[in-house]
């Protein structure tokens, strides 16, 4: 069955139920695409042998195979046709392997017709930019070819070339994608990485750090509520959801995530659609999971603190990005990167460079923090000297060990019996907060030659958050003590 319409996305459909093949085709003519039909494995490979297709849309059984058997014959020959699956209703592991074997969604049965729209759409391209597989070429190459987000992870080490690669194989599907790392491995840069190579990377991308949500905001936040749903919600907003449609949804540290709000997630990624707080009806959702953590979520179902079938969900794919101790060899990369970005974000041109020394001694540290670390470390030294090359002198961590500074200071000598500690607590503990939060600012003050900049980097801070607690405490120095970048 053919529409006239000679620069429509064409389209093949493939189901061996003569009604719902009638169903899928009369819903797709009207959207204006062209279509052929098969209703077995045989007939679809023969339609693919002598033409070019958009989309593929099959269903997951077939008299002589299965959906799964155009899947192969795609990736076997190179064909750059998004194939969406339609799967049994419930049949999640067949859902899983249609994703794990290449197919940029699926759909179960019975099927929404509003979701096979939207589904269809993205894959023929139609709500987001058009990207092409990308031909067979070295890795550098395909480094240097790819998007801002896929350059920003450096490195040539064999694991980074394995999540580059990973990357680019899975931005071209559907498939949620599971990040696993240390803290401060990059997560979000893989992920960002994956939302720019795909189909929609001219959507929104939105982060959301799970673990920073109060818990009773959780479902609000996430779903987005009714005006009157409870007391403050004076109009209607939108949740995470709603704002990433047809985009990208990175939920950070999934394992913090309680159990209560993992069902009501689980709810959302099956149904593909979110029921605002106060609304009556749920809201179709379109757009790309991928999550990340650093716990083992695999413990987590274990210990019962994190849900099997939404582990099984989010688990389609999983990219381990390597801690930076098991990648010392990107040191250089990583380091040329960081500080061509923090020398701009400073306005300094050119951007410094490292002596031998300044690596050799970089080298030799553990990053117990990771690249996260590194990039801090290298902000501090590019705001404390002035230099065009940074030597090893001007890198604030010792050789081989962690940084002494790091490791907390008593307050005041440890008392040697309960009584004494007893003694010892204040009887204003706002006032006594107050106290202990001023002496740790003017320490990293006074370390930093009073450069708030510096000072608040080494704490974790903002330069706009070291003046607002400078101001609540009264601390004062010299107008001088701001440093490169600052505004």
């Amino acid at each position: 069955m053919n529409a006239n319409a000679p620069h429509a996305e064409r389209l093949l459909v493939i189901d061996d139920e003569p009604d719902l093949r009638t169903l899928y085709e009369l819903t797709l003519l009207r959207e204006g695409y062209q279509l052929e039909s098969a209703g077995t494995v045989g007939e679809a490979l023969a339609c693919l042998a002598s033409q070019r297709f958009q989309a593929v849309i099959t269903d997951m059984r077939l008299p002589d195979g299965s959906g799964l058997d155009v899947l192969a014959w795609l990736e076997r020959e190179g064909r750059s046709e998004r194939a969406v699956v339609i799967t049994a209703h419930g049949s999640a592991e067949n859902a899983v392997e249609a994703l794990k074997a290449g197919a940029f969604d699926y759909l179960t049965k019975p099927v929404d017709l509003r979701q096979f729209r939207a589904v269809v759409a993205s894959a023929a391209g139609r709500d987001a930019k058009r990207t092409v597989a990308a031909p067979s070429v070295p890795t550098t190459e395909r480094l240097a070819e790819g998007s801002p987000s896929l350059r920003r992870l450096a490195g040539q080490s064999e694991a980074m070339s394995q999540v580059r690669d990973l990357v680019q194989k899975v931005a071209r599907s559907m498939a949620p994608v599971l990040v696993q790392g240390e803290s401060g491995t990059g997560k979000e840069l893989v992920a960002r990485a994956i939302h720019g190579e795909g189909a929609r990377s001219s959507g929104p991308f939105v982060a959301v750090n799970c673990g920073a949500i109060p818990e009773h905001l959780l479902e609000a936040e996430f779903f987005g509520y009714r005006k009157g749903a409870f007391t403050g919600a004076t109009e209607d907003r939108e949740g995470f959801f709603q704002a990433a449609q047809g985009g990208t949804l990175f939920l950070d540290e999934i394992g913090d995530l309680p159990l209560g709000m993992q069902s009501k997630l689980l709810r959302a990624i099956q149904e593909r659609s979110v029921r605002p707080v106060g609304a009556v009806v749920e809201l179709p959702v379109n757009l790309r999971l991928v999550s990340a953590t650093h716990k083992d979520l695999g413990a987590e179902v274990a210990a019962g603190r994190f849900r099997q079938d939404l582990f099984y969900r989010l688990n389609v794919i999983q990219i381990r990005v390597p801690p930076l101790r098991e990648r010392l060899q990107d040191l250089p990369d990583i380091c040329a990167a960081s500080l061509a970005r923090i020398a701009q974000d400073a306005g300094v041109s050119p951007a410094p460079t490292l002596t031998d020394g300044a690596l050799a001694r970089l080298t030799a540290y553990g990053f117990p923090g990771n690249v996260r670390e590194l990039e801090n470390l290298l902000h501090r030294a590019l705001a404390l000297s002035g230099a065009q090359r940074l030597e090893a002198d001007d890198l604030d961590l010792p050789d081989g060990m962690a940084q002494d500074e790091t490791v907390p200071m008593p307050l005041s000598p440890s008392p040697s019996s309960a009584e004494a500690a007893q003694d010892l607590l204040p009887s204003d503990l706002g006032a006594y907060l107050d106290e202990v939060e001023r002496r740790v600012l003017e320490r990293a003050l006074a370390a930093h030659r009073n450069n708030r900049t510096a000072a608040g980097q080494r704490l974790g801070l903002t330069l706009r958050q070291m003046r607002y607690r400078m101001a609540r405490l009264g601390i004062q120095v010299d107008e001088g003590g701001e440093g490169p970048g600052s505004a």
